[in-house]
């Protein structure tokens, strides 16, 4: 009896060493050292930018570490970068392509077509179209933007060579990832890095943390924890509402032409802080991007039913420097300015620029600065 006792002791503690090795699998995979490479920055750049035409499926996730001053209307942005937000996602190309949000709460999917995109809410039963027009040109952040495959690539588009350099080599979601370094020229800029870590067998960039200056801690970090490199079915992203639910229209036109609408519109230049202007089409002439990849500053005009939000939020930041019509405020590498000046209405100046430099950007634009004189 006891030798048949022991023997079954022996075989139970077998199978648990099995299973304690089977759980541990995934950690040692990830463990593994990566195969680095000798391939040169700008290649692995071309790589990363040539990824775009892959289709894939996987798990990825985003931690953001910044505490965003916004008003009410904007609250789904400030969640979107002060949080963690897990996401399964599901890409055909950049016009087809299916995330899902998931959270304590519930799960958010956002399903984008050629035409648009729709946004599915389960506990609303809400479907929200979002048309892609030239009337809407600017559009508000969302989930699919901050996948590591998304914003690796838009970050990496503009960069120029004098820019990039190669770090070594890591283990991201299971796989070998090569390090590409960039650190913007600007010298308006408030970030001083981002680290990408592409997948060495299709460029698609896995991981994409985003350091600030001054900081030792990423004021963003997205990336995948599972990753398969494969065309997902059509049938997986297409989206249809279902019967019953409500129908919603979404998008920013309406605030984009409510913003210039404006009585007295300021002429903006050519360059600002030093930043060139961007051509945007579509966007009113009193609305202006500036700069260049990781480097860009918004100049908008804020709508009347608006402002007295916004210079809520802004007073009420951590750190802000609040004077009579003039508040700024920054949320890591973010910088924010309202400047309200009498007779001409709200600007708001936002973007990846230094709150020094921001400080300065009114004295670039002499219709603002005369608002005060007259």
């Amino acid at each position: 009896m006891a030798g048949r006792a022991r023997g079954a002791a022996g075989r139970w503690a077998a199978v648990a060493a099995l299973v304690a090795v089977l759980a541990a699998l995934p950690a040692l995979i990830g463990a593994l050292p990566a195969a680095n490479s000798s391939q040169s920055a700008a290649s692995l750049r071309r790589a990363v930018l040539a990824s775009a035409r892959l289709g894939f499926s996987g798990y990825a996730e985003s931690a953001g570490g910044l505490a965003l001053p916004v008003s009410a209307q904007l609250t789904s942005v400030a969640d979107l970068f002060s949080e963690r937000t897990t996401m399964r996602v599901w890409w055909r190309s950049d016009d087809d392509s299916r995330v899902d949000v998931v959270t304590p709460a519930g799960e958010q999917d956002v399903h984008r077509d050629r035409a648009g995109s729709w946004s599915w809410n389960y506990e609303s039963q809400t479907a929200t179209r979002t048309w892609t027009t030239a009337a809407a040109p600017i559009s508000v952040p969302a989930a699919p933007d901050l996948l590591p495959s998304s914003l690796g690539r838009r970050l990496l588009s503009e960069a120029d060579d004098g820019e990039l350099s190669r770090l070594g080599a890591r283990r991201v979601a299971g796989r070998d990832a090569l390090g590409l370094r960039l650190v913007p020229r600007a010298a308006a800029s408030s970030v001083a890095r981002v680290d990408a870590w592409i997948d060495a067998a299709t460029g698609i960039p896995l991981q994409v943390p985003v350091f600030g200056k001054g900081a030792t801690a990423p004021a963003l970090d997205t990336r995948f924890l599972d990753l398969d490199a494969h065309r997902p079915a059509a049938s997986v992203t297409a989206f249809t509402p279902p019967p019953g639910a409500g129908i919603r229209r979404g998008g920013t036109d309406e605030l984009v032409r409510e913003a210039a609408r404006r009585l007295r519109p300021v002429h903006l230049p050519a360059t600002l802080l030093g930043l060139p202007r961007r051509q945007v089409d579509g966007v009113p002439e009193g609305i202006a991007l500036y700069g260049r990849g990781v480097t860009l500053l918004a100049v908008v005009p804020v709508p009347d039913r608006l402002a007295s939000g916004f210079r809520q939020a802004l007073a009420q930041a951590p750190g802000a420097q609040v004077k009579y019509g003039d508040i700024s405020v920054a949320a890591g590498p973010l910088s924010l300015r309202l400047y309200s000046p009498p007779y001409i209405g709200a600007y708001l100046f936002v973007g990846t620029v230094t709150l020094d430099a921001l400080s300065g950007v009114t004295g670039e634009l002499p219709q603002l600065e005369a608002g005060w004189l007259r």
